[in-house]
């Protein structure tokens, strides 16, 4: 089982390698197309010093990018919907659902429509399966011991650096 840590461009990249090889996960979502951006909201006791973006674009349900973007890019997408990481770990994990967090305000939607976010909402699980690709073990920085998390950190201040984002 592979391992990658949340909000790291590894975890995205393999996300995408793994989805992209998998043509049931693009049956599945083969008649949706969408550009959207997710905004985890800077939580300093999880190493995310300050927000941190990434998108998620599909068309026709091929996954065409996935990967951490700067804010500005991630106003460019059709949706941008921003939580805390505790929230989104909650959705990314299945101990909440993606529409009733949406609706009970805990993801809020900065950019785009609400009506359209819901036509994409009852496909929250395939794309779920797309960030999160069975085999792969995400973890969080949360579940980190302190001297990991002092690496995730660090490692984070490094490709945030490298990447501009």
């Amino acid at each position: 089982m592979t391992t990658h840590y949340y909000c790291t461009p590894d975890w995205l990249k393999e996300s995408k390698e793994i989805y992209n090889s998998n043509p049931q996960a693009k049956e599945k979502l083969k008649k949706r197309s969408a550009k959207m951006a997710y905004r985890v909201k800077a939580e300093p006791s999880w190493g995310i010093n300050k927000d941190i973006y990434f998108c998620a674009y599909f068309e026709s349900g091929e996954l065409n990018k996935l990967e951490l973007v700067s804010k500005e890019a991630a106003y460019d997408a059709q949706y941008l919907m921003a939580a805390t990481p505790k929230v989104w770990k909650n959705v990314l994990t299945k101990k909440s659902k993606f529409i009733t967090d949406f609706m009970l305000g805990k993801i809020k939607l900065e950019n785009g429509s609400k009506v359209g976010v819901l036509t994409v909402a009852p496909h929250a699980n395939d794309i779920l399966d797309a960030l999160v690709p069975a085999g792969m073990n995400l973890v969080f920085p949360d579940e980190l011991p302190s001297d990991e998390l002092e690496q995730y950190r660090s490692n984070m201040v490094e490709f945030r650096k490298e990447l501009g984002v």
